[in-house]
């Protein structure tokens, strides 16, 4: 080791413990013109361009192409399989979808071409870069680069959270939508999975944030009211009546307000709750689970996004379809009015269970009545279990589990798009579930009412119910996790995806196990946003349930749903799987006799 003078492609600079190697002697480099050398474990590429001579990587940085294949031309190297162009004295690139080529200083002594195979700068730094070009112009090869480094960064993947979150908060002008929601329900799953598919994840949700933001005029905050502003019940107040007259400009002023102001999360969450439930399931449902998200993405990126996160939510609050304007909540039965008249009762019914203490056969009950009974049973089922004192959050779980049961029971003979209207309700149903959880607010006890009404809707869905499955005796666990794969490798595999789940949590197969490969089977497919909501929903209701006999329902649901939705071409799988090997330096391309 010693200290050198090179040239790195701008001002000649002191480069202290260089690692300098012999590439090739002079002579022979300008009578080949180009040259491929190993050295020191790389690759390297060297060109004598006129005066001047370059060694680069010789793997071209978008796909690892080899580079001797490429062309020189006034100084600009181009690789022919993507046309990617690369400024030889630098190594910056002109093709935003490749990335800068790496170049190695070189220096020549008594005709001895050295080549300097110093470790690059800061990796970490450069993928923090790349990651916002890819999210910018939608590039998920760039992404899945970047969400593998930043991973390895930060095994929690919460930076490069962050950096998806805030940019599609900041850039698609149509507010949170489906990029947002799926990359936090893939962070959601991010624990449970396996390590080796973590970064697919990532990589999945931030996909979705760029090509959900692509087109899309960017969003302009407003800020918040001036001076001091009014006492935080006055602006949730305001915020409500912007909203039920559709002004999202002036709901997002009163919402930031509120931030601003110093609300509390559970403050801010009842705020958008009562919103998003003063109108009947808006949005089939979506616009209550995308608020739920929102809230989870602060549980994890940090309530000091809150102003920049919560005022992406009041545009798809206040332009939301609401099903009171929907013929099949009016008729034949006018649901909406059933509605209504249960709220009145809501409150009351609350005080009576206050002095009681449930009977531990009412959960099944209610159960057994959302999936079954008339509307109007089902609500004055729902008041009298408040007034037996069953508490708002074993409400709604119940009901949750109803609509996780329909997915379960759900019969292949439907049309095939009747899969989403029973997975809009489920994912509604655990969205008020999880916001009840976080705040006991009598106003979003009104979704649970609103959920029940949408199972009750998607009866006929279950028409023939199918039978849940019964598990096959006398099996390995770890068998049935081997043939996963192999049947989601064929389309429609609907029940036989229920009874494996069945079959090994009934052998005591740990569920975690199960959980990882779920989710390690999402991911090798290409991302379908019903599914990823389903799968992350179904995790947590089974997560909840805990030891209950039946917590293995919703898995089961998940897994049949996910069967119904593979196989894909899994394109997106593919060009992760190209990104990995390209980081560990795998010759996917280079010609095996270059010396």
């Amino acid at each position: 080791m010693r200290e050198v003078i090179v040239n790195k492609g701008g001002p000649m600079n002191a480069v202290s413990s260089a690692r300098l190697v012999r590439a090739t002697s002079l002579p022979e480099l300008r009578a080949a013109g180009c040259l491929v050398v190993h050295a020191d474990g790389h690759s390297l590429c060297l060109f004598a361009d006129g005066d001047q001579v370059h060694a680069v990587d010789n793997r071209c940085p978008h796909m690892g192409f080899p580079l001797h294949r490429g062309t020189v031309c006034d100084g600009i190297l181009t690789c022919h399989w993507h046309h990617a162009r690369f400024d030889l004295a630098t190594g910056g690139t002109f093709d935003q979808f490749a990335d800068e080529l790496r170049r190695f200083p070189v220096v020549v002594e008594d005709n001895a071409v050295l080549v300097d195979v110093t470790a690059p700068e800061d990796p970490v730094k450069h993928q923090r870069r790349r990651l916002q070009d890819g999210l910018a112009r939608n590039i998920p090869l760039v992404l899945a680069k970047a969400a593998i480094v930043l991973l390895q960064a930060d095994s929690t993947g919460v930076e490069a959270f962050r950096a998806g979150l805030d940019f599609g908060v900041r850039r698609r002008g149509g507010g949170w939508f489906r990029g947002l929601t799926t990359l936090t329900c893939l962070m959601n799953l991010v624990p449970h999975l396996d390590p080796n598919d973590r970064a697919a994840a990532l990589y999945h949700g931030l996909s979705d944030v760029a090509q959900d933001s692509a087109e899309q005029p960017p969003r302009f905050a407003i800020a918040p009211l001036p001076g001091k502003t009014a006492d935080i019940a006055r602006l949730a107040g305001w915020f409500r009546e912007f909203v039920e007259v559709r002004d999202p400009e002036g709901a997002e002023r009163a919402l930031v307000s509120a931030v601003q102001s110093g609300a509390s999360p559970t403050a801010l969450a009842d705020m958008l709750f009562a919103a998003a439930t003063d109108h009947r399931y808006l949005d089939g449902g979506h616009t209550l689970d995308f608020i739920n998200k929102a809230l989870e993405a602060l549980d994890i990126a940090g309530w000091e996004r809150a102003e920049l996160v919560l005022g992406s939510l009041p545009v798809q609050l206040a332009r939301a379809q609401r099903m009171e304007e929907a013929n099949s909540w009016r008729s034949p039965v006018d649901l909406v009015g059933l509605l209504e008249r249960a709220f009145e009762d809501l409150g009351r019914a609350h005080e009576q269970g206050a002095a009681h203490q449930p009977r531990p056969e009412l959960r099944g009950e209610l159960v057994d009545t959302v999936l079954n009974d008339q509307a109007e049973v089902i609500l004055e089922a729902l008041l009298q279990a408040l007034r037996e004192g069953a508490h708002p959050v074993d409400l709604a779980s119940a009901v949750t589990f109803a609509a996780a049961t329909r997915i379960a029971r759900f019969p292949t003979s439907n049309e095939f798009g009747d899969w989403d209207t029973a997975l809009h309700t489920f994912t509604f149903a655990n969205a008020v579930e999880q916001g009840l959880r976080r705040s006991p607010s009598l106003l979003l006890l009104r979704g649970v009412l609103d959920a029940a009404m949408s199972v009750h809707l998607d009866r006929f869905l279950n028409v023939p119910a199918k039978r849940l499955p019964h598990p096959e005796p006398h099996v390995d666990p770890e068998s049935l996790l081997k043939r996963l794969p192999r049947l989601l490798d064929r389309q429609q595999q609907v029940g036989p995806a229920r009874a494996l789940v069945a079959s090994y949590l009934a052998a005591n197969g740990p569920p975690e196990w199960l959980i990882a490969s779920l989710g390690g089977a999402l991911l090798r497919e290409n991302r379908n946003f019903h599914t990823i909501q389903c799968v992350e929903a179904a995790v947590r209701q089974h997560e909840l349930l805990g030891a209950a006999p039946d917590a293995g329902i919703p898995l089961i649901a998940g897994a049949g749903y996910l069967a119904a939705h593979s196989t894909t071409t899994r394109s997106q799988r593919q060009t992760f799987e190209i990104a990995l090997r390209l980081h560990r330096g795998e010759k996917l391309y280079e010609d095996e006799d270059v010396a």
